[in-house]
């Protein structure tokens, strides 16, 4: 059967904008590689508060990066947004790596989670809008398939750089060592080639031809059409937007239209659907895999390894989610997601209740990642870069991105508190309440989007003009 789209162009020019995705995977979760050795460095490894601040700060700088992406990418266009958020990784990755000090080290890292907070947000609303509709599940997809392998290249590059820790090795072993001096840095620093290439390819990416066609640039928004899915079907694109934009119900570009009656109900599930797959706890796994992992009976050495076991695995099922998204829906990967969570975390609390230790902890622990890969982590973001009208969609996601993102900072900070007040038992067994919450919750509010325009979805959740 014959595509009905430039294939080769729209792989290239989602790649490249999906490589904030990767740069917001590795960013995010070299740090855990990187915690038992600066820690050590900063002297913060008996300090709760600190520990929770150090993992925290880069999640408080994507709030604000979240918070003034929104509106500037509908202001200025998704191109500029990925292109400054490529040069905040840059300078992320080279200043945490060099800085002697702890409080520094925080400033970098808020630095790049702005970067992380703009791609987060700006990379799948960008695919969205260049993608066919009966493909754009599996292109969105995209954007967390290099999420994960930012994830999995952060987890192999703590992994091969660290010399390996000898059992029962001290604080003051570490503090001495390469790992303690020099390791750690090189880690954050390996970030800055990949972050490097992001910025000089984003020049050759075509702006978004909704973005335009909204703006009213209709000649340039048709020509990038054209070379994505042909002359004829450009023009039916076109003259679909211009359509929606006329009877839309939804004011023009800003902040105040997201408090528009029309939008309530897209904004509660895309900020409830954006929490809950932060709180349903799995990110923890990968910003505290030694504790986690340490609970479980292994050393740091045995614990690097494991974190580039849950890595292939997050890359593995995140490939089989994007398979499904497109076929049998988001709303059914979503509820199954959220049983499988609840009923491993079930068992998961269960068995750290009971003491166990070893390989079935770490097979429990990886079928989480791989239930979680392959539902909430694709899918919440194909859902959010769909819900909301084409003219304040980089606002309206905004909002849903920044609740992620709040949510996802209060699970870190609060981790370390729980996991000492609750054990791991106790702390598993919140984190499977919540996705039983969360199943409810996708049951009786989200519609099925799957096979419909991003105008017919906005349509249906916003409705039209009387």
């Amino acid at each position: 059967m014959k595509k009905d789209f430039n294939s080769g162009y729209l792989y290239l020019i989602a790649l490249v904008s999906a490589m904030g995705g990767f740069l917001f995977g590795y960013d995010w979760v070299v740090i855990g590689g990187a915690k038992p050795f600066y820690e050590q460095f900063f002297g913060i490894a008996h300090q709760p508060y600190l520990q929770g601040w150090a993992m925290a700060s880069a999640l408080v700088g994507c709030l604000a990066g979240v918070s003034l992406s929104g509106a500037l990418s509908d202001r200025y266009g998704r191109k500029n947004l990925l292109i400054t958020a490529a040069a905040l990784f840059i300078v992320a990755a080279v200043g945490t790596g060099a800085t002697e000090s702890f409080a520094v080290f925080n400033v970098y890292r808020l630095l790049g989670g702005v970067g992380i907070g703009v791609a987060s947000n700006v990379s799948p609303i960008y695919i969205a809008e260049v993608s066919p509709t009966h493909i754009r599940g599996r292109f969105v997809s995209l954007n967390q398939l290099t999420i994960v392998l930012g994830i999995l290249s952060a987890q192999v590059t703590n992994w091969l750089i660290a010399d390996k820790v000898a059992p029962g090795a001290t604080a003051a072993d570490i503090l001495a060592s390469w790992n303690g001096q020099m390791g750690w840095r090189w880690m954050f620093w390996a970030g800055a080639a990949p972050a490097g290439l992001f910025f000089l390819l984003m020049f050759f990416v075509p702006e978004s031809p909704r973005w335009l066609a909204v703006k009213g640039r209709y000649a340039r928004a048709g020509h990038i059409f054209t070379r994505i899915v042909g002359k004829e079907r450009a023009g039916a694109a076109l003259e679909s937007i211009k359509a929606a934009s006329q009877q839309s119900a939804v004011p023009q570009a800003g902040l105040r239209p997201l408090l528009h009656p029309r939008l309530r109900k897209a904004l509660a599930i895309g900020v409830a659907l954006a929490v809950f797959q932060q709180w349903c706890g799995i990110n923890v796994i990968f910003n505290y895999a030694q504790e986690i992992f340490s609970a479980a009976g292994y050393d740091v050495s045995d614990i690097l390894m494991n974190i580039v076991v849950t890595g292939v695995t997050n890359v593995v099922f995140t490939l089989v989610g994007m398979q499904l998204v497109d076929r049998i829906g988001r709303r059914a990967l979503l509820l199954l997601g959220a049983c499988g969570l609840t009923l491993i975390y079930a068992t998961l609390g269960a068995c750290y209740f009971a003491g166990m230790q070893g390989v079935a902890m770490l097979a429990l622990v990886v079928l989480a990642i791989a239930c979680y890969a392959m539902t909430l982590a694709p899918v919440v973001w194909v859902v959010l870069s769909e819900i909301f009208p084409t003219r304040i969609r980089g606002a309206a996601m905004a909002v849903a991105t920044f609740a992620l993102w709040t949510a996802c900072t209060l699970l870190t900070y609060t981790f370390p508190l729980l996991n000492s007040g609750l054990g791991a038992a106790g702390t598993f067994w919140v984190y499977g309440a919540i996705c039983l919450a969360g199943l409810i919750f996708v049951r009786a509010m989200l519609p099925e989007t799957k096979g419909k325009s991003l105008e017919e979805i906005e349509s249906s959740l916003c409705g039209a003009k009387e």
